[in-house]
């Protein structure tokens, strides 16, 4: 007698699964070759400096880092003599191919501007691959971005990380296996622009908004449970109506998509934190927060990051509270702090605002070294982006994401020379190598 699994005996109705990735990444890595930079000072992104250090790159990976490093005959060697070697830049906060140049309306893709939650839209649906400031950006060592939707909306969207390659789809951007992020925004921005269009208005209406989202979501979440459970059971049913900007939401309930907040003042990110414990979902990081200082030990104990400017503050209300000891402030009480651009502008010198949170720091007293700052714009965003496990630093096995500097990336006489991608030469100021090319800067044949 042939012996059949217990459950083939029970009739059950056809899984229904859902999709978590219908836009997977395509991008894969050129095949790099044998590549050694000696003789420089490394910062490893990580908090450490070493003198006199030489990296091995093949293959798009790390292969060894250090002192006394072996280095094969056949490799190409580049001398880092009097140079700085640091991890490609992440910026943590961007929206370039989002609000792109040239400036025209038709450019402007960053808020779903009709109704205050909109989790079912997607950044990467609205990036264009060809806007010019990608190339900017990789000039300024800029490897990796986490772009957002803008902060118009209680629940603006999907948010994607990216490779700063060059690629005609979308897809061929976008970082492998990153997990998904959810923009979400509070304070003045949602009031300003829902304020006379049927809300919210006030910050309680702002708050109200969000909690009667995690209210559906919950439902949602729970309807899908009560499926899966009946299928387990071997009985028959029906799958819920799909809704796919409660799988979004759903995704942040079920730890698989990370929760970043445009959030400026510390009351709000207070209230932020509390509704997080209100429906149990996770944040990963309140962005711009010019008022982290204030809480810096409550988001230690939290474990939640804080993206933010060096000096940026002022031009509205609830950036008004700010200081320019921010982000070493942060950094000094055990909290994760991250230095993001926000702007295609900034994000070309990124290490120059790093330098300047750095330097305003240690004017009072906090003596944070180079290397720990310089973290600030390599592994803590990487940690905020869910990426550090393969970037982010250098390290024996890491991603080959590298930058070779002139002089010291805290100065501002310093440039970026080369900048690797996977261990591929993208950028090379000296032979005025950029490998982004826009089509759309090619100009028009008539």
């Amino acid at each position: 007698m042939i012996a059949v699994a217990a459950s083939l005996l029970v009739p059950q109705a056809y899984a229904h699964t859902i999709n978590k990735d219908p836009y997977p990444s395509t991008y894969s890595p050129e095949s790099s070759q044998l590549i050694a930079i000696t003789n420089a000072t490394v910062l490893t992104g990580a908090g450490e400096q070493i003198d006199n250090a030489s990296i091995l790159m093949n293959k798009g990976k790390i292969i060894g880092l250090g002192n006394n490093i072996q280095i094969p005959s056949n490799a190409k060697r580049i001398d880092g003599t009097g140079k700085w070697l640091t991890p490609g830049i992440i910026d943590a906060h961007s929206h370039l191919g989002l609000f792109s140049s040239p400036n025209h309306k038709s450019q402007k893709e960053g808020n779903e501007w009709t109704k205050p939650v909109t989790p079912e839209v997607w950044a990467e649906h609205s990036i264009w691959p060809q806007a010019p400031e990608f190339s900017r950006a990789l000039e300024g060592g800029i490897t990796t971005m986490l772009v957002l939707p803008g902060s118009a909306n209680l629940f603006g969207g999907r948010g994607v990380t990216i490779k700063n390659v060059p690629s005609i789809s979308r897809e061929g951007m976008k970082f492998p296996n990153a997990p998904y992020s959810i923009k979400m925004a509070c304070g003045e921005n949602p009031k300003r622009t829902y304020g006379n269009k049927g809300g919210p208005k006030t910050s309680m209406g702002n708050m109200a908004g969000y909690r009667k989202a995690w209210q559906d979501a919950k439902a949602y979440q729970q309807k899908w449970q009560n499926y899966e459970q009946a299928l387990k059971a071997g009985k028959k049913a029906t799958p819920p109506a799909r809704n796919v900007a409660l799988d979004t939401l759903v995704g942040v309930l079920d730890n698989e998509i990370l929760v970043h907040i445009h959030c400026y003042r510390a009351d709000e990110m207070n209230s932020m934190i509390n509704l997080s414990k209100e429906f149990d979902y996770k944040i990963t990081a309140f962005h711009h927060a010019v008022e982290s200082y204030k809480i810096a030990n409550t988001l230690a104990k939290e474990n939640i990051c804080s993206a933010m400017w060096a000096d940026w503050w002022g031009f509205k209300m609830e950036s008004f509270d700010a200081i320019d000891e921010n982000v070493p402030m942060v950094a000094s009480q055990g909290a994760c702090a991250v230095v993001h651009s926000d702007s295609a502008a900034q994000v070309q010198k990124l290490n120059q605002e790093a330098a300047k949170a750095w330097a305003d720091g240690n004017k009072v007293g906090l003596n944070i070294s180079k290397a720990q700052a310089f973290s600030w714009l390599t592994l803590n965003a990487a940690k905020i982006l869910g990426i550090d496990k393969v970037t982010g630093s250098l390290e024996k096995g890491k991603n080959a994401d590298v930058v070779l500097w002139s002089g010291d990336p805290f100065s501002s006489y310093s440039l970026t020379e080369q900048v690797y991608i996977d261990g591929n030469l993208m950028f090379d100021r000296k032979s005025n190598f950029n490998i982004i090319q826009s089509d759309f800067e090619l100009g028009i044949n008539e």
